[in-house]
């Protein structure tokens, strides 16, 4: 437990020195879903740094795109790539571009950026792992902004007509989107109902606490027939005193040149 909790710390400390760095990137998301894919990716999913492209993996799609950086900083740590690539971060000569490339980054399942098109890709894994007989899992990280658009909902309709019990979805919950508070700007709660009502296992956690989260996890997969949610209520820029619960930290901008 204090290993996940230190290394949790380690990508926190990475996606501000990436953002930094490149004075560009959006800090408060990244740092709010730290701790669930420092979870993922430590604890929970079967992924192989040295094949990443094993068929059998499990599958991750960072939906909320524009958190990258978190992502990035979590396959470093996981030795995907060398640390040294994370300063490059949003550079226009580096890989690792404002959103996840499929093509370009050791480690990334699905290319992101486009909000609320992520949950459909996750649906479509998830499926082809029931038709292919694969024991492999889909996990799929949304911002509770994203889920203001409607293809999340079909989607999520989809899920639970296909009873894609091998997928997990994971919303986090910080309630800071760039134009202020979610529950202002078009509030989608109460975020659990809604899920139940299109069949979903659904499971309420702090998802800033370590043991919360990797409990959750384990009752996802005893889930059957229907897929789970997990609404993971964060703090937006957890874990640095001036950034918490932020919405100007939802982005920092830059005059530089980058992707």
């Amino acid at each position: 437990m204090e290993n996940l909790k230190t290394k949790a710390w380690n990508v926190r400390k990475n996606i501000v020195e990436m953002i930094y760095t490149a004075q560009s990137g959006h800090p408060g998301g990244a740092l709010s879903c730290a701790d669930l894919l420092t979870c993922l990716y430590f604890s929970e999913m079967n992924v192989d740094s040295k094949n990443p492209k094993d068929e059998n993996r499990d599958r991750l799609v960072l939906s909320k795109g524009h958190a990258s950086s978190a992502l990035y900083a979590v396959l470093a740590e996981k030795g995907f790539f060398p640390k040294e690539e994370l300063l490059g971060f949003r550079n226009i000569n580096s890989m690792l571009q404002g959103h996840p490339d499929m093509n370009k980054i050791p480690g990334v399942d699905m290319s992101t950026g486009s909000l609320g098109q992520g949950l459909s890709a996750a649906n479509g894994m998830a499926l082809a792992a029931k038709l292919d007989h694969k024991d492999y899992r889909v996990y799929a990280i949304l911002g509770d902004g994203e889920i203001e658009e409607g293809q999340i909902w079909e989607a999520a309709m989809s899920a639970s007509h296909y009873k894609l019990d091998n997928l997990c979805v994971i919303v986090d919950y910080n309630n800071l989107q760039i134009d202020g508070k979610v529950t202002e700007v078009m509030n989608v709660t109460p975020i659990d109902e809604k899920f139940k009502s299109f069949g979903f296992h659904v499971l309420n956690i702090n998802g800033n606490d370590i043991d919360e989260i990797l409990e959750a996890f384990d009752k996802a997969k005893n889930a059957k027939d229907r897929p789970t949610v997990i609404i993971a209520k964060t703090i937006k820029g957890k874990g640095i005193s001036f950034m918490e619960d932020q919405v100007r930290m939802a982005w920092k901008s830059s005059q530089k040149r980058r992707i």
